[in-house]
């Protein structure tokens, strides 16, 4: 079988630590002909170590290559700009989050690969986390009853991140921020499970004014923060009430990373560690039980079974479960929380996308 020839346009931090170490699984099904990015030292080291024949600091000359699909990879706000070229050259696109700045423009992306029947997978790809297929399966289950209540939070730290080697500017810029770089992870969850937002009320705060990196390659530089840092949001679900943190202002947190409150049973599981065990507690028990949750890698995110299923799309033409659909619709409860925390308002969602997210039968996830 051929296998699918992808072009890696950004190879910082989140490249080499999620996608790249676990790059071993993917080699029956696709390889990687052409790596990209802005410092040519690192380019080519990431090259030679995993035995990639071209590489390149430009991304249009990328895209000219021999190739079928692009993983992009790329700072936040390169994210629109990259994958918009890329489709108009004919080439499928995995996205890492946010797939643009705006639900605008993540529709215009979605027209343009629609209109040249490319696949289009923008994460996260969370929905395909083994715990999270799980926590479906539970929910399916209906042993939990109505959700009524859930709980969320995604934190990244407090900056300068200790062992971070690539230049954290973009994470900090206007229009980034943990809303956008961690809250996706949450809202993506609740949303693909529960259902779409309705309505959203947030508040928001900013911590530092600027810190300055202590060490690696960009140690001494003075990052600006431009955004808020802390975010709270609470939203509407159908019939369940949620609440979600994200911020890069604090440091680590005792609770899970979700929780699931139904009127019969609960459950609390990690977003991002795929080894964790789900917590349950069922109906009529006092003290909540370890499921266990089967995993490929051995801990943290699983970012390259986004990876994977982009290639079965491609292949098989099978939908992206991370479709950009979803990714629309988180975008808009993003821009609703930005408005709300701005005009102290519950704001209602209404005429935007008609998200395709709707919860995917157990069977046709990995």
């Amino acid at each position: 079988m051929t296998r699918v020839r992808l072009a890696f346009v950004g190879v910082g931090d989140v490249a080499e630590r999620d996608y790249l170490a676990e790059w071993h699984r993917v080699t029956g099904e696709a390889e990687i002909a052409v790596v990209c990015g802005r410092t040519p030292d690192r380019v080519r080291r990431i090259a030679d170590a995993y035995g990639v024949p071209s590489w390149s600091t430009d991304y249009r000359e990328v895209l000219t290559s021999e190739i079928d699909a692009v993983v992009n990879l790329t700072p936040i706000g390169a994210h629109y700009e990259i994958t918009r070229a890329a489709l108009e050259a004919g080439l499928h696109v995995y996205t890492e989050k946010p797939a643009a700045a705006s639900s605008e423009l993540a529709r215009r992306l979605r027209d343009v690969a629609a209109g040249s029947q490319l696949v289009l997978v923008c994460a996260p790809s969370i929905l395909l986390f083994p715990q999270v297929v799980r926590v479906r399966e539970l929910l399916k289950s209906g042993g939990l009853g109505i959700i009524r209540s859930a709980r969320a939070q995604a934190f990244a730290g407090v900056p300068p991140w200790p062992g971070y080697n690539s230049d954290p500017s973009p994470f900090f810029e206007a229009g980034a921020g943990p809303l956008v770089d961690m809250g996706v992870y949450p809202l993506h969850v609740l949303t693909g499970l529960l259902g779409p937002v309705s309505t959203v009320t947030a508040t928001a705060s900013r911590s530092m004014e600027s810190f300055t990196v202590r060490e690696g390659p960009f140690a001494g530089k003075v990052v600006p923060v431009e955004t808020e840092d802390e975010w709270h949001l609470l939203a509407t679900l159908g019939g369940c009430i949620a609440s979600v943190e994200a911020n890069f202002s604090t440091v680590g947190s005792a609770a899970p990373d979700c929780e699931l409150r139904g009127d019969a049973g609960a459950l609390a599981f990690s977003l991002f560690d795929v080894s964790a065990p789900i917590l349950v507690l069922r109906p009529g028990a006092d003290e909540w039980t370890e499921v266990p949750v089967p995993h490929e890698r051995e801990g943290g995110p699983d970012h390259v079974l986004g990876i994977k299923h982009f290639v079965q799309c491609i292949r098989d033409g099978t939908a992206p479960i991370p479709n950009v659909d979803h990714a629309i619709h988180v975008l808009e409860v993003i821009e609703a929380a930005r408005q709300a925390a701005r005009l102290g308002q519950v704001v209602v969602l209404e005429g935007g996308s008609d998200p395709a997210f709707a919860p995917v039968p157990v069977g046709a996830l990995p």
